[in-house]
């Protein structure tokens, strides 16, 4: 049996070191420690970014890849899935990045790693080249909050409007909650654990399409 590897993807200017990666690996790996749970430092520039993100998937070929994406990482983990036909779960995803971002072109500091960075209007240009259509919106499940007030969530409604989606009232960018719907995910996955089967109750029910 293959093995399986969780690629956790930060947003835009955040950091493994943020509250929704560490409670992740933290879940995953109590829960199912026989997986591979990775979330990289991402580079600064799209296009590394997305090199650094295929490298980690390449590096373990035989293994069966899931990918958890958070705002600008949920526009990375749509495009990952779609070409690799591989589930994705996403957090507040960005829809359309490269429009969104050209209100913060210059210079930016990492608050995570003090690393200080530019983002300029040949970024945005590379990350249009990251746009998918969904065509296999059985391997996607968005879980957005209409509270989010950095992103309109009802973009990501429409877009993924085929896929499992778990709209959730109020909260915010951020996902409130988050670590409570680490089951949901984990059930989307398929991901076989005795203990969390027995104890997920009917979880996979609240998905709707």
């Amino acid at each position: 049996m293959n093995n399986s590897e969780i690629l956790f993807i930060h947003g835009f200017n955040s950091s493994p070191k943020s509250l929704k990666a560490e409670k992740a690996r933290e879940y995953f790996t109590r829960h199912y420690p026989e997986i591979g749970f990775h979330c990289p430092q991402l580079e600064t520039t799209p296009d590394q970014a997305m090199a650094q993100l295929q490298d980690i998937v390449r590096s373990k070929p035989l293994s069966t890849w899931y990918f958890i994406g958070s705002s600008l990482g949920g526009y990375f983990a749509t495009y990952l899935a779609q070409t690799l036909h591989a589930k994705a779960v996403l957090i507040n995803p960005a829809v359309r990045p490269f429009e969104l971002l050209q209100g913060v072109l210059g210079e930016h500091t990492n608050p995570y790693t003090a690393q200080t960075y530019h983002v300029t209007a040949s970024h945005l240009q590379s990350l249009r080249e990251y746009f998918v259509n969904i065509e296999i919106p059985q391997n996607i499940l968005v879980m957005v909050q209409t509270g989010d007030e950095v992103l309109d969530y009802r973009q990501a409604v429409e877009k993924y409007k085929q896929c499992q989606m778990i709209v959730q009232q109020g909260g915010d960018h951020s996902f409130v909650g988050f670590a409570n719907m680490l089951d949901d995910i984990a059930d989307f996955f398929q991901l076989q654990n005795t203990h969390l089967n027995n104890n997920s109750n009917n979880s996979t029910a609240r998905l709707s399409r």
